[in-house]
């Protein structure tokens, strides 16, 4: 099993049902040093909804805090996971403030 962190709309249930053909199950969880910042795509307007979709970056600022769900997935739905995401987003292996260490998209 891998762990994958939401803090946008992988955490829609309609999300993540087109994307993974089921609802994830997931806790809540931190990631600091990171902010969040807004951005448009087309790709992900039409499968959220959402005009904007936030996206974060590395700061280095232990003030800055990224809330979102580590959500547990296999293999497949990581790959999934990829094709969701546009080229605005790479994913990297980061440590939460749970200690867990997962999978987040982050700008590019």
């Amino acid at each position: 099993m891998q762990k994958l962190f939401s803090y946008g709309t992988l955490q829609y249930k309609k999300v993540q049902i087109k994307t993974f053909g089921r609802e994830l199950k997931g806790k809540k969880d931190k990631l600091i040093r990171y902010k969040i910042y807004m951005i448009k795509n087309q790709k992900v307007i039409s499968s959220s909804g959402e005009s904007e979709h936030p996206i974060i970056e590395y700061t280095g600022n232990k003030k800055d805090l990224v809330e979102g769900v580590l959500f547990k997935i296999d293999n497949n739905e990581l790959l999934k996971a990829d094709l969701y995401e546009v080229k605005e987003y790479k994913r990297i292996e980061v440590v939460f403030v749970s200690g867990e260490k997962g999978w987040v998209y982050v700008k590019s």
